[in-house]
């Protein structure tokens, strides 16, 4: 229970520009301190999470350049902080939500899913241009990133990479195991593993002198 109390602690998780695959764990939603979250350019399945709605605090939500299909749930409505969204380049489908935030988004928010109808569009949200240039926080280099490079932006609310891995593992074991979560938390753990011990290095110096 400890581990679920730090991992909900987290502000802001990035793992856009990865590999991952399968579904966005239901759990995601018990993460109430999340602000920010970015999942976007990989091959995740599935629907959107209804428990989404549950982030109360979310700012901005990028679920763009995946394999979703579905409903954009009603339940995102209530996200009453959310200033930045974008659910492009999936395969969603279904009437776009209206009230409170969705009232203000543009059509760039949904482009690329051809069964998308509703405000702010008419017709099906087709796009023959490059999806929009996300407005969320990036890697340093801007490239195409691999698990490693995910983990260093996990953990920028508190800069806390070994217990956001443990809690994700918590996690992983609680909910089916998505696939793209175990990887990500076996990667961590192995570097973890290799990084030497420099305290203990520099304890025993002092010790000979």
């Amino acid at each position: 229970m400890e581990l679920l109390k730090i991992f909900t602690m987290l502000t802001t998780i990035d793992l856009s520009n990865n590999k991952f695959q399968g579904e966005i764990p239901v759990v995601i939603g018990k993460l109430n301190s999340l602000k920010g979250l970015n999942l976007s350019h990989n091959n995740l399945s599935g629907c959107i999470p209804s428990s989404i709605g549950d982030l109360v605090s979310l700012e901005w939500l990028d679920l763009s350049s995946n394999k979703l299909v579905g409903k954009i749930p009603q339940s995102l409505v209530d996200l009453t902080y959310l200033q930045v969204l974008n659910l492009s380049k999936n395969q969603l489908h279904g009437q776009i939500p209206q009230g409170k935030q969705f009232n203000t988004f543009g059509n760039d928010s949904y482009e690329g899913n051809m069964g998308l109808y509703g405000f702010p569009v008419s017709k099906g949200c087709s796009s023959n241009n490059e999806p929009p240039p996300s407005n969320l926080p990036r890697g340093n280099d801007g490239s195409n990133s691999n698990i490693t490079f995910g983990w260093k932006e996990v953990a920028i609310g508190y800069g806390c990479g070994l217990v956001f891995g443990l809690a994700a593992g918590y996690v992983v074991f609680q909910t089916g195991k998505p696939k793209w979560f175990v990887t990500l938390v076996e990667d961590m753990h192995h570097k973890r593993r290799k990084r030497p011990n420099i305290g203990n290095r520099s304890g025993g110096r002092r010790r000979r002198i």
